[in-house]
């Protein structure tokens, strides 16, 4: 199936989540907000929410600084 990740076409396995998003772009283990179709995802739900065709995902993650 295809998804739009950060503006981009991406084309993943049918039912994918979104830790599996995650893990597959090597942002697993990162703290990070996503946002499906313009709806936040909370991390307690990354393992469970399954991404459908045509889903616009938004991955962002902070940046640390001093």
């Amino acid at each position: 199936m295809e998804i739009l990740l950060n503006g981009e076409p991406r084309a993943i396995a049918a039912d994918t989540t979104v830790l599996q998003l995650l893990q597959l772009e090597g942002l697993g283990e990162r703290r990070v907000a996503v946002e499906i179709n313009s709806e936040i995802v909370p991390r307690s739900h990354h393992g469970e929410r399954a991404l459908a065709n045509g889903d616009r995902v938004e991955i962002v993650h902070a940046l640390g600084g001093g």
